[in-house]
């Protein structure tokens, strides 16, 4: 959106140093999301490639040496996967 289409109103309204998506949030509702906790936290250990195996297989996800932490049942790092805007409008 260039600044000569905004209406007269929100020209005044607007710094133009700002980053444009502060421009753009103008008059928007803020949006707070608080961390989710997990029920339980459980260390493991796994002694050899085999056992990463049998343990993904159990699981049903893939893990690697770098894996640091997975949820149970599996879901994307940010949980955002089944999570989509929607309207009640026309």
């Amino acid at each position: 959106m260039q600044l000569a289409e905004l209406p007269n109103q929100n020209k005044n309204k607007m710094n133009i140093d700002e980053p444009i998506w502060k421009q753009e949030w103008l008059n928007m509702p803020e949006f707070v999301q608080e961390k989710q906790k997990p029920y339980a936290q459980i260390i493991l250990r796994v002694e050899s490639k085999r056992d990463l195996q049998k343990l993904e297989l159990l699981l049903g996800q893939k893990f690697t040496t770098k894996t640091k932490s997975a949820w149970y049942p599996a879901r994307s790092h940010w949980g955002l996967e089944s999570k989509k805007w929607t309207s009640n409008e026309s």
